[in-house]
C-alpha cells in the first residue's frame, strides 16, 4: 500500500465508527493482528470476532506486570477461546541491562531505555512479520501526544525500507466513558485493577492509582513530564519529544 492509497483510506475512515474501521482493516489485510494490553484492546477483540473469527492477537509480557494483569490475559484467552501470542524481551539484552543498571534505574534516568528492551524490541520483532496492526489508542488518553494521530497511518516507527507497516486506530475518537459503556453492555472481561483505582495500567513499578479528576495517564511514569508519557510503542506520536 503506497502513500496515496493510505491517504485515500484515511479519507474514507476519518471519523468513522470503530466497527467500520475494523471491518475495513480486516478486509484489506490478511496478515494483520490486534495489539492487546488493556480495556480498549479487549473491546477491539470483542468487535473483531463478530467480523472475522480467525483474528490474530498478541501482547507484551515485560516480566514486570501486575499479577492481576497476567490473570486478565488468561481470562481473555479463555473467554474468547483465542490464541494470544505472548511476546517476551530478548534474554541477552535484558540480562545485560539489569546487570548494568539494576531493576529500578528508570526512576533515576527515565523509562525509555527499560521500555526499549522490555517492550519496543519484542514488538519490533513481531511487527516485522505483519503487514498491519490494530491498536487501542484514543485521543483522550493524552492531551499532548495523541491529539493528531489518524484512524489509519503508515507506521513510520516500525516500517523498514522493504516493509511498509500500516497501523489502524479504530477507537481513536472514543472517550473512556464509551469504552466502559461497551464493556458493561457486552460483558467484556477487564483487569480487576480497574476496580482499585487504576485506569491506565502498565508495568507494576511504573503504574499507580489516580485521584478523582486526575487524567488517566497521570498514574503512568508519574515521576516524569507529561510530554514523555509514551513508551516507544507509539513513538511517532511524540514528534521529536521522545
Amino acid at each position: 500500500m503506497n502513500t496515496a492509497e493510505i491517504n485515500e483510506l484515511q479519507n474514507q475512515l476519518h471519523q468513522k465508527s470503530p466497527r467500520i474501521i475494523l471491518k475495513k482493516a480486516l478486509a484489506a489485510f490478511d496478515n494483520i493482528a490486534i495489539s492487546f494490553s488493556g480495556a480498549e484492546d479487549v473491546v477491539l477483540i470483542d468487535m473483531a470476532l463478530t467480523i472475522r473469527k480467525d483474528i490474530k492477537v498478541f501482547c507484551l509480557d515485560t516480566g514486570r506486570l501486575h499479577p492481576e494483569t497476567y490473570r486478565f490475559l488468561e481470562k481473555v484467552r479463555k473467554h474468547y477461546q483465542i490464541d494470544i501470542d505472548v511476546l517476551t524481551p530478548d534474554r541477552v539484552l535484558l540480562d545485560e541491562f539489569v546487570k548494568r543498571k539494576g531493576l529500578f534505574s528508570f526512576y533515576e534516568d527515565g523509562h525509555h531505555e527499560c521500555c526499549a528492551i522490555r517492550k519496543v524490541e519484542p514488538l519490533a520483532r513481531k511487527l516485522a512479520g505483519l503487514d498491519a496492526w490494530i491498536t487501542g489508542q484514543r485521543k483522550d488518553q493524552s492531551a499532548d501526544t495523541r491529539q493528531h494521530i489518524p484512524e489509519v497511518e503508515l507506521d513510520k516507527t516500525f516500517s523498514g525500507e522493504d516493509h511498509a507497516l500500516i497501523k489502524f486506530n479504530p477507537l481513536l475518537n472514543w472517550s473512556s466513558a464509551q469504552v466502559w459503556d461497551y464493556i458493561e453492555a457486552y460483558q467484556v472481561p477487564f483487569n480487576e485493577l480497574h476496580e482499585r483505582g487504576f485506569i491506565s495500567i502498565g508495568c507494576e513499578p511504573c503504574t499507580k492509582t489516580v485521584l478523582p479528576n486526575q487524567h488517566e495517564r497521570a498514574g503512568r511514569w508519574w515521576w516524569e513530564a507529561e510530554t514523555k508519557k509514551e513508551c516507544g510503542l507509539h513513538a511517532g506520536n511524540l514528534k521529536g519529544k521522545f
